[in-house]
């Protein structure tokens, strides 16, 4: 650390907790002006860190990256820089192709997610030896050269880049853009004092403000997410940071591109004209921070670097900032060699010791890679898609629903639970709901908060559930897979027989239907769930159908049969309301029904997802008829495609709000996507389900946002996993859901976890989480006696037999 560092540490850190000045940033610009040059540090910054929190709460991110300095070479000759410098003899004017991809392939096999192109402003247009470089590449500008080589890094390593050239054409960003996740430029001063004789940026044309600032304007015209900010103690004064600052906040406030704001402290470095120039204080730093967030608003992620300030995190944190930057466990800062990258762990453990959580981004911010159709390249967008977790942070895990990798492990450093998660978790606790807002609050949980969230789900479970768990013994029966319907995320349905489709389309005779029926009967079932695709001859009696086949083959057995869009297809068949429908299904023997069909209970998703399957209020209908006939269904979720955090809060409240009408609700059960064979997925358009933290933390919130009216909480172990069951049991679940004895639609999708999970295996899995097995029926009353016994002598499935596909 500086001298001048630990002269003023103390001094910064220990005001950061007083009294909160009215809101400076609500101010106008000149009023603003005159308070962010006059007011004292300490309140400055203890307005910006309540700003920080309100668009971030308790979370600070950085990027892992590798560093790839593609040339040294640059026609400017700033007087503080060291990394640019002039040819040398026996020394490459450019990286490789081959070194450029082995720096890539070693930061890729570390896990770094970012490839940080950095070099000189057009250095061709100074020196022979970088145009004679060039030619013998075969380009013409660097420009094309980093071009081509962030493809390269891209296609074969799957790293994201992000483009630092300089000063750029408009040509030449849309030419970047083909090829990189975002780009960047510092604006460092709008003074063009600075660029007078004796100034530090005297000689670089490219530093000129204009010419900085037309870079901003035309990214933002291009729709590339943007990286720029100011580096202070070059010889600006205050006034002059906040003029670039202001020039910052227009350009973005005109295209809303700027993802993030740097404020760059400079170091004085050996062997440059600057050597023994003073280097700003931490006063100038936290302050300079403090400016930028209260300009920029709650929204806008500032950064400092790390290891420019090394020991003052906590100084940072409390001054508003939000992100560290890229930091690579590899490769050096090749613009500040003499500051060396902070090691991941301890900049997280620093971080937690000042009240946050260290989360991974990815090179685009959050913003920005939720709406990558909007500022990425369609080639790229893919791979930013399979990246990036519901909040659009990067996902750190190789574990997906449905695979065979292990968990994550869990692995955070204590800090306290945030205050308005912690108000959050009282007031669920009450059983009067929460609304969408607090729900989305919840489920961006990490760290010590998400801890929080499971445990008072869990503690919710123990005083409404108990310590037992229930199962059911039951068989899937999907009597076929022909579906004339074209869900993007359903790898199960199939289209006719002359579509020369990856897997064969089938129809279950009535035969084999109750076969399977009588079968499950015998190995002890209590229920067969029933569903299929809408088979464009199927009508409302093949549902009934389908019903008397079961029940005459086995008049016990509790039928849990067609979705809400089966139903309502049926009832157009016959030319009868949904209402009339459901009451004949009900005479012919239908039991319950399941609660699927409801994916997200979003139309803006549901129109990109599902377009012509029923809207949330057709779905929310047919439920509500069911509930009013007595007919008692299950409440679904299926999560982690396209959707976010206010989608799922959305989605729980329509569930809330209808069970306190109709109470038909059973239970609830999330269904995390298994992406791997999915239409959405493969054509790029879907994220690789939810992560590991947002599969259980759907059953952890949905647990506290349903309580009471839902009181029991399932969870999907042939999506889960066995790993991911037990889990979820410590996080609000009491119910592990049926023994299946079949399983198609998520086998399909992928899964690997498998299609039974007997009586013998549930009750072990649930004795050995600490709990007592219970077996239950559809309606959550107890079995016993001989149909215990059966389902724990079960013979063998038989081989089962699928009917050809009908035209």
């Amino acid at each position: 650390m500086s001298r001048h560092f630990r002269h003023s540490l103390n001094a910064i850190v220990e005001p950061l907790a007083s009294p909160r000045p009215p809101a400076t940033r609500d101010l106008p610009d000149s009023a603003l002006r005159a308070r962010l040059l006059s007011a004292p540090t300490a309140e400055l910054t203890a307005e910006a860190a309540t700003l920080r929190d309100a668009g971030f709460g308790p979370l600070v991110s950085y990027s892992r990256k590798v560093f790839i300095p593609l040339t040294h070479l640059c026609r400017d000759v700033c007087h503080y820089c060291t990394f640019a410098r002039p040819p040398r003899k026996g020394e490459a004017a450019y990286l490789s192709p081959d070194r450029v991809l082995a720096i890539a392939e070693t930061g890729a096999r570390v896990g770094c997610r970012e490839a940080l192109f950095t070099l000189g402003d057009r250095p061709e247009r100074r020196y022979a030896a970088a145009r004679d470089a060039l030619s013998a590449l075969g380009y013409a500008t660097t420009i094309d050269y980093l071009a081509a080589m962030a493809d390269l890094v891209f296609h074969e390593t799957g790293l994201l880049p992000h483009a630092n050239p300089g000063a750029l054409t408009a040509a030449e960003i849309a030419q970047l853009r083909a090829v990189s996740v975002s780009q960047g430029i510092m604006l460092e001063s709008a003074s063009e004092r600075l660029c007078r004789r004796g100034g530090p940026h005297f000689g670089s044309p490219d530093k000129a403000p204009p010419v900085r600032l037309a870079t901003v304007d035309a990214a933002g015209r291009a729709a590339v997410p943007l990286t720029s900010g100011i580096l202070i103690g070059i010889g600006e004064t205050r006034a002059e940071r906040l003029d670039a600052l202001f020039a910052l906040r227009d350009a973005h406030a005109a295209h809303g591109h700027i993802q993030e704001i740097i404020v760059q402290n400079f170091r004085a470095k050996p062997g440059t004209k600057m050597t023994g120039a003073a280097e700003p204080t931490l006063d100038d730093l936290v302050r300079t921070v403090a400016a930028a967030r209260l300009i920029f608003g709650p929204g806008m992620a500032i950064q400092c670097p790390p290891n420019l300030s090394p020991g003052a995190e906590a100084a940072l944190i409390g001054a508003g900032i939000s992100d560290w930057g890229g930091v690579s466990p590899v490769t050096p800062d090749h613009v500040n060699p003499e500051a060396p990258w902070p090691e991941i762990e301890r900049l997280a453990a620093a971080t937690a010791a000042a009240g946050k959580t260290l989360v991974e981004r990815l090179a685009i911010h959050p913003p920005f890679a939720q709406d990558a159709d909007r500022w990425v390249d369609a080639r790229l967008v893919p791979s930013v898609r399979h990246a990036m977790d519901a909040d659009g942070l990067a996902r750190t895990e190789r574990w997906a629903v449905g695979n065979a990798e292990p968990p994550p492990v869990a692995a955070h450093h204590p800090r306290p639970v945030d205050p308005k998660i912690a108000d959050i978790l009282a007031a669920a606790g009450a059983g009067d709901g929460l609304p969408d807002a607090d729900i989305e609050t919840l489920f961006r949980a990490r760290g010590p908060d998400f801890d929080a969230v499971c445990a008072a789900a869990d503690a919710l479970r123990g005083a409404t559930a108990g310590d037992v768990v229930t199962y059911a013994v039951n068989r899937n029966i999907n009597y076929t897979n022909i579906c004339t319907y074209g869900c993007r995320f359903c790898a199960f349905s199939k289209g006719r027989v002359r579509d020369n489709l990856r897997e064969t389309p089938y129809m279950l005779s009535l035969d084999e239907i109750a076969r399977r029926a009588v079968e499950a009967w015998d190995r002890g079932a209590t229920e067969v769930c029933m569903q299929g695709g809408i088979h464009p001859s199927y009508t409302g009696d093949t549902y009934l159908s389908i019903l008397r086949a079961v029940k005459d083959a086995a008049p016990d057995m509790h039928v849990h049969a067609f979705s809400p869009l089966e139903v309502t297809q049926g009832a157009a068949t016959l030319g009868l309301a949904v209402p009339d429908y459901l009451a004949r299904l009900k005479a012919a023997g239908l039991g319950s029904l399941p609660g699927t069909a409801a994916e997200i209970l979003d139309d803006d998703v549901r129109a990109a997802l599902c377009p012509d399957k029923l809207s949330t209020g057709e779905w929310l209908s047919v439920i509500e008829a069911a509930h009013d006939l007595d007919l008692p269904t299950t409440a679904t979720i299926m999560f982690g495609h396209l959707e976010n955090s206010a989608s799922w809060a959305r989605h729980l409240n329509h569930l809330r709000a209808l069970q306190r009408r109709t109470g038909g609700f059973t239970e609830f059960v999330p269904l995390p996507f298994v992406h791997m064979e999915t239409p959405v997925y493969l054509k790029g358009r879907a994220r690789r389900g939810p992560s590991w933290r947002e599969a259980v933390l759907m059953h952890a919130v949905a647990k506290l946002a349903l309580h009471p009216l839902i009181p029991n909480i399932q969870v999907s172990w042939v999506k889960m996993g066995v790993e991911g069951a037990r889990a979820c049991l410590d996080a609000g679940v009491n119910d592990l859901g049926g023994t299946l004895m079949n399983e198609s639609i998520s086998r399909a999708a992928g899964t690997v976890h498998g299609q039974e999970l007997d009586a013998a295996a549930m009750e072990s899995l649930i004795a050995a989480c600490g709990r007592t097995p219970r077996r239950r029926d559809t309606l959550y009353r107890d079995v016993a006696g001989e149909r215990r016994a059966a389902a724990f002598a079960a013979a063998p499935l038989a081989a089962p037999v699928y009917g050809a596909a009908a035209e």
